[in-house]
């Protein structure tokens, strides 16, 4: 299942703006990731691929000879395979608030879907690298009981990832106590 434009119809910035013409009252109303987290994977992409092409160009043009040089075709190649690549990619992260648990949906080619239930959340962290912070980004991390059920939610726009932390934190606390 792909993320479409249609899909995203009732989202606005990676934040909803309200239900889709057409959707069962009991349909999830996902939120896309935003935009951010694809630019600062575009540019590490760039970044790496450029560098390793442009290497590979000049030692293998300057210690096997010219010919030798059209290897470095190989990481430019893999750098306009990865493009767009990483535009499927980001579209196919979502994930999506009800009243029970949390959603978290990606993969293009194997699709994977995680329900996090409230009350099995034991910690939710924010966190930042600097390449993150550097694109304003952070990443929310879901810790449960089983290790196989954490979750994370990457490229998040820091203000909206500490209020999906405070949320799921009090909504995990009210879950937790009723056990």
């Amino acid at each position: 299942m792909e993320t479409g434009t249609s899909e995203n119809a009732g989202q606005t910035a990676g934040r909803p703006t309200g239900r889709a013409a057409g959707r069962p009252a009991d349909e999830p109303v996902w939120i896309a990731l935003p935009p951010g987290l694809l630019r600062m994977r575009r540019l590490l992409l760039v970044v790496w691929l450029g560098l390793l092409t442009l290497a590979t160009g000049l030692l293998l043009g300057l210690f096997a000879g010219p010919a030798w040089a059209a290897f470095a075709l190989l990481p430019a190649a893999a750098l306009l395979w990865g493009w767009p690549m990483l535009g499927r990619n980001w579209r196919s992260w979502r994930y999506a608030e009800r009243a029970d648990d949390l959603l978290i949906s990606r993969g293009v080619l194997w699709h994977e879907e995680t329900v996090v239930p409230y009350g099995r959340m034991q910690l939710v962290e924010v966190t930042s690298g600097p390449v993150e912070r550097h694109f304003g980004l952070a990443s929310v991390q879901l810790h449960t009981a089983a290790a196989a059920t954490d979750a994370r939610i990457p490229g998040l726009v820091p203000a909206e990832a500490e209020r999906l932390r405070d949320r799921l934190t009090e909504l995990g606390e009210a879950r937790s106590a009723g056990l």
